[in-house]
């Protein structure tokens, strides 16, 4: 299973709005539990969408201002960005199937089953 890249503040613009693929971002804790499990269906995504999508992790409590500016209220939160432009967020768990239709139809891109 792939390690999800973290994002911090510092590499933000970078890695995620200047991204030339759609991002996912993972906004997590590490003491949450639906968190630990959102995390484990990220690492089943990233390899069925690696080349069409990217997925980040930003540690809520390590960047408390970049999920302030995003609006972060709960843990997991996913935000899809392409082209610096809010596509769609998900609160809470997201099972992989719920998920993988949602971005399939949301960037375009089949999933390898």
């Amino acid at each position: 299973m792939p390690n999800l890249q973290e994002v911090t503040a510092a590499d933000f613009e970078r890695e995620v709005l200047e991204s030339p693929i759609p991002v996912l971002v993972d906004f997590y804790a590490t003491w949450c539990g639906p968190c630990r499990s959102q995390s484990v269906v990220l690492d089943e995504l990233a390899l069925e969408f690696q080349g069409a999508l990217k997925i980040v992790k930003v540690d809520v409590d390590a960047e408390p201002a970049l999920a302030n500016a995003l609006q972060v209220s709960s843990v997991p939160s996913l935000f899809l960005i392409k082209d610096k432009t809010l596509l769609d967020q998900f609160a809470g768990f997201q099972s992989a199937t719920a998920l993988r239709n949602r971005l399939v139809r949301l960037i375009g891109y089949p999933a390898q089953a």
